[in-house]
């Protein structure tokens, strides 16, 4: 029996103002939902153009339960393509990249497309007349995704016609992507080496969330953070911290200390924690990196763009990037209880190789299937997938700091231990969730 399919006002009473319902993270039927509306319906990261950087170079990713092709056509552009064959619905490409040079040709029938997915070659093409071949849609060749966006590098999709424009879904929340590139002292970044896969034992949301709840921290990571700052008790107040010290220790700040970061929320489910401080801001400098900034940007600017550390920020419903490290992580959303996070590093073009090496050492210590920071994560999210299945109450709560008059305005700032980008998040949720659901 289903209770969501076709039923947009039962899907409504999942999301109230101040909770939502358990169902969002454990009902299998939402989470197929969710990929046909809401991810559908949303503007999703699927790469960034430095991963393709020569026509034929390409890159597959699934979003939204399609299986879809990234691509650099002969002309310079990227396209994006629905990875299955015009003929028998093969995929056309089975590895995660490569170079196709200036065709793709399916692995079964040998049928051939132009890197823009327009149709090229049949094998025994005669075998086709007068039938009524050119009339359907096998001969129009790879279905060719109609909203493609690149920002900075970083390129966007949404697979539904319906919802808002690019501008207008990111809104202002695009100033973290431009500060990550802004770093770059030529203002480009290229990604750096592998991907770091890590699946989480979770619904996807539990993930997103998490990045800016900052009422976990020091309770979570004390036995590996905590264990990181009791190392360096005692050493004298000037020593030089080794860089796995200073990324560690600023998870166990205090309550305090996280409230003050302050965190900023936007339309459609974006925010960012650090508004006016975060984890990342009191690093050591970089020999020679601030001065090829001034270089390039001059003394006020370089200012500006540096003084900016903000902590998460979430582009959602799948990315999140820590701009003054250069790093991002995007959520696979596999099944109701599993999630892919992929941790990618990026190199800030023109800047010292030590940046780098900060970015990856942050990696594996926080963010990778190594890391002991996010073992710590792993364990909350299993036991909140496990605890869920609980009985007594089928409620989330999202209560804290919370305000009536929330959500009226289309960027709202307040104190970092609010959950109002959790309870952003869900309205985001619901509003493009329903949107195809009533069409």
């Amino acid at each position: 029996m289903t209770r969501y399919r076709d039923n947009p006002d039962a899907i409504r009473a999942l999301v109230q103002p101040q909770q939502v319902h358990r169902d969002l993270y454990i009902s299998p039927e939402l989470f197929e939902l969710e990929q046909e509306h809401f991810f559908a319906n949303t503007w999703n990261y699927a790469g960034h153009d430095s991963q393709v950087p020569k026509p034929g170079d390409y890159i597959t990713v699934d979003i939204a339960g399609r299986p879809l092709i990234v691509v650099r056509h002969t002309d310079g552009t990227v396209k994006v393509l629905m990875n299955r064959c015009a003929h028998k619905g093969s995929r056309v490409v089975n590895g995660a990249c490569g170079n196709t040079g200036k065709f793709f040709r399916c692995p079964y029938h040998a049928w051939t497309f132009k890197t823009d997915g327009a149709p090229l070659a049949i094998p025994l093409k005669n075998g086709y007349e007068g039938t009524a071949l050119k009339d359907c849609d096998a001969a129009k060749g790879l279905v060719p995704v109609r909203h493609v966006r690149l920002y900075r590098g970083f390129i966007f999709v949404k697979l539904n016609d319906v919802g808002q424009d690019f501008e207008e879904y990111f809104g202002d929340s695009l100033s973290s992507i431009d500060n990550m590139a802004d770093r770059s002292p030529e203002g480009e970044l290229e990604v750096a080496g592998g991907c770091l896969r890590f699946m989480h034992q979770c619904n996807w949301k539990m993930f997103v969330e998490n990045l800016n709840d900052t009422m976990h921290p020091m309770v979570a990571h004390e036995s590996s953070a905590g264990t990181a700052k009791a190392m360096w008790a005692g050493q004298p107040a000037d020593a030089p911290k080794p860089m796995a010290i200073e990324q560690f220790v600023p998870f166990m700040s205090d309550y305090q200390f996280f409230d003050g970061m302050g965190v900023r929320v936007y339309d459609n489910g974006h925010s960012f924690s650090g508004v006016h401080f975060s984890i990342h801001s009191k690093y050591s400098g970089i020999p020679g990196y601030e001065e090829a900034m001034k270089a390039r940007y001059g003394d006020e600017r370089t200012a500006q763009i540096l003084g900016m550390a903000r902590h998460n920020t979430v582009y959602y419903p799948n990315l999140t990037i820590k701009g003054a490290i250069q790093a991002i992580r995007v959520a696979r959303p596999i099944a109701v209880d599993r999630t892919l996070v992929e941790s990618w590093t990026f190199r800030l073009k023109g800047a010292p190789d030590e940046l780098l090496q900060r970015t990856t050492t942050y990696s594996r210590l926080i963010n990778s299937p190594f890391s002991v920071v996010g073992h710590d994560d792993l364990q909350a999210y299993r036991g909140i997938q496990a605890g869920l299945h609980a009985s007594g109450n089928d409620w989330v709560s999202l209560h804290r700091n919370y305000d009536e008059h929330e959500g009226r305005e289309p960027e709202e700032t307040s104190n970092g231990t609010n959950e109002l980008p959790m309870r952003n998040q869900y309205r985001s949720w619901l509003k493009h969730m329903t949107l195809t659901m009533e069409a």
